[in-house]
């Protein structure tokens, strides 16, 4: 008999997980309008189920947003790179891959949040997640010393708004990013 309650919880975390993978596609397919119901239909959940793991649509939306910056947060720890500013550039291009995936979602959040929200704290976040690989890329003498991370920030976040394809973006994207680059003395 104590075996059925841990089942039920690892079927309602898979269930957490389905509904939260669905909502990602739905919101990236349809955007920022995409129903509750929408959601509980490709998740393969009843509205029931859906409802009790998040009940609001912005409960959703926030739980999207705070898996996301989660992993852009950690992934400033555990960037790639042969420099400090190869590291920096990397995390500045998964940076990119968030902004555009999920502006679909924090569109609809955005619509009922007010600035006190906690959802607005993400951008504190993933300034101070990333500060370090700027000094260290700066201290380097590799990147521009003339710009903070928030101007970067909004710099990326801006050509990620730019209407078009990805691959219209992409090169605008490294564009920016080289002319970050300090010139070798």
């Amino acid at each position: 008999m104590t075996d059925h309650p841990p089942a039920r919880r690892a079927d309602a975390a898979r269930n957490r997980e389905r509904i939260l993978d669905a909502a990602r596609a739905a919101f990236a397919d349809l955007g920022p309008e995409t129903s509750m119901a929408e959601v509980a239909r490709r998740s393969g959940v009843g509205s029931a189920t859906l409802y009790r793991n998040f009940a609001t649509r912005h409960e959703l939306l926030e739980a999207l947003l705070v898996d996301e910056v989660d992993e852009v947060c950690a992934a400033a720890s555990t960037v790639e790179g042969d420099t400090p500013a190869d590291r920096l550039i990397t995390w500045l291009r998964r940076f990119f891959r968030y902004v555009t995936t999920k502006r679909p979602v924090v569109l609809g959040l955005l619509e009922h949040t007010d600035r006190t929200d906690p959802v607005f704290q993400s951008r504190g976040r993933m300034v101070a997640a990333g500060r370090p690989l700027l000094t260290a890329a700066q201290d380097a003498h590799q990147i521009a010393d003339d710009l903070d991370l928030d101007q970067i920030l909004d710099l990326v976040m801006a050509i990620a708004k730019i209407t078009g394809t990805p691959q219209y973006r992409q090169p605008i994207l490294d564009a920016a990013l080289a002319g970050l680059r300090r010139e070798p003395c």
